[in-house]
């Protein structure tokens, strides 16, 4: 096999994982159009409509999660600032609304410099600094809202929020899908995504490079707890109440749909397009098993075996291990082509 031939390989394979998370959601997308031809269940208008609803109460947070993986990094607290920043916008926005969501969003960016300051300043892993943030913002979420759900009795904010636009959108699934044209334009074509993927695949070589890797980091943190907090501002307006309820599913959803899209864990790869591509076709999932009426337990089996599958599939060390066991041909097995005089001579011969 020719050099030629391997980087052909290579190509081939990045091609295939960057299409699968869109190919995935082809085929949801067809089940759930085909459904009323194989099943006695109808699909209508208002399916689709939940299906951008669910978008829009958890597409923010999973891209939120996905840039702080692309980072490096993982924000497990992303679930417990999504219900501080609903009980934070519900108990200050009584008259304002609007004032509301920006208390929410001042919180979350507090948290975020903390928790990206602690991560960047003393080099320590993120996963037991956002576990650590993760218990005290639901502490937190607990204690403001002293244990109990708190109403919203400015019901019509939650009105106007979810009146639907053009029968399938509403104000919240717009504002959900223009924030990611926003992260998706930021992070293709300007210097911030790329820099965002360098320190995801080598912060050392970055560092080495010149990037302020440091504040690129309490940066990411920022923009996930701000990820976090905006969607559970508008989701608790819409349902005119905020709950302290524990969010462990909120971070299922977003880990799965952000792998589905197409992020590595192990950093350096995946985009906002492919996020949001995860999102719907999770969404999708879940409102096809509403409409045939499964038991709740069945989305939790079907979206927790669909993280641990992606994990697997996306694992970077999967390919080696499939040549340890001999299902994949090792390309090191053969020889390279190349000039005659950089082969070894036959057996038996020498230089004259």
């Amino acid at each position: 096999m020719t050099v030629r031939d391997q980087v052909a390989k290579v190509r081939v394979g990045d091609a295939a994982r960057e299409a699968a998370p869109y190919l995935i959601l082809v085929v949801m997308v067809l089940v759930m159009a085909l459904l009323p031809s194989f099943s006695a269940y109808d699909v209508r208008t208002a399916n689709v409509y939940n299906v951008f609803q669910n978008f829009a109460s958890l597409g923010l947070v999973a891209l939120a999660l996905g840039m702080t993986i692309m980072a490096g990094h993982f924000d497990l607290s992303v679930s417990s600032m999504y219900l501080l920043g609903g009980m934070v916008a519900v108990l200050t926005g009584e008259h304002s609304a609007t004032a509301g969501i920006f208390a929410a969003l001042g919180v979350a960016v507090v948290v975020g410099l903390v928790q990206g300051t602690l991560i960047a300043r003393f080099a320590v892993n993120s996963m037991p600094v956002t576990l650590g943030g993760y218990l005290i913002l639901l502490g937190l979420t607990y204690v403001i809202g002293h244990s109990k759900s708190v109403s919203y009795s400015n019901y019509q904010v939650g009105i106007e929020l979810d009146k639907p636009i053009a029968q399938i959108f509403s104000i919240r699934s717009l504002v959900s899908l223009g924030l990611f044209v926003v992260a998706a334009f930021a992070l293709h074509y300007t210097r911030l995504g790329r820099d965002v993927r360098a320190i995801g695949g080598d912060s050392r070589a970055s560092r080495t490079a010149g990037l302020r890797v440091n504040r690129l980091v309490v940066a990411v943190f920022v923009v996930s707890a701000l990820g976090a907090a905006l969607p559970g501002a508008l989701l608790d307006y819409s349902l005119a109440t905020a709950t302290p309820t524990t969010g462990l599913d909120v971070l299922t959803f977003s880990a799965t749909a952000a792998l589905i899209g197409g992020v590595s864990l192990a950093g350096g790869r995946g985009s906002p397009v492919g996020i949001a591509a995860g999102v719907l076709s999770l969404s999708i999932l879940q409102e096809v098993l509403s409409v045939v009426a499964a038991p709740s337990y069945v989305s939790s089996l079907i979206t927790g075996g669909l993280l641990v599958a992606v994990t697997i599939l996306w694992a970077p060390e999967l390919s080696h291990w499939l040549k340890t066991v001999g299902l994949i041909r090792r390309v090191d097995d053969e020889p390279l082509a190349g000039p005659e005089s950089a082969r070894p001579p036959a057996a038996g011969t020498g230089a004259a």
